[in-house]
């Protein structure tokens, strides 16, 4: 198990974790950062908004970055196109 922070970074502003998650590595580090973004966009949805415009910075316990996700990474966009 390893230390992970995740620092978001939006236009609602920058919310640092100071504490941090145990997990299996960057791969379960990843899945939790895209966890993340959707119920910050969820959350969002519910008062009528979505901004996609944000970053989730993944550290290491050393203070490494080893992610960096936009929240758009974190969806598949299905956008109308000209009819």
């Amino acid at each position: 198990m390893e230390r992970f922070r995740f620092n978001v970074f939006n236009r609602t502003g920058n919310s640092l974790d100071e504490e941090g998650s145990m997990l299996d590595g960057v791969d379960a580090a990843r899945r939790k950062a895209i966890d993340s973004i959707r119920s910050i966009i969820r959350s969002e949805a519910a008062e009528g908004m979505i901004d996609l415009v944000g970053h989730i910075e993944v550290l290491d316990d050393a203070g490494n970055c080893v992610l960096d996700i936009s929240f758009v990474e974190a969806f598949e966009l299905h956008l109308p196109g000209p009819e």
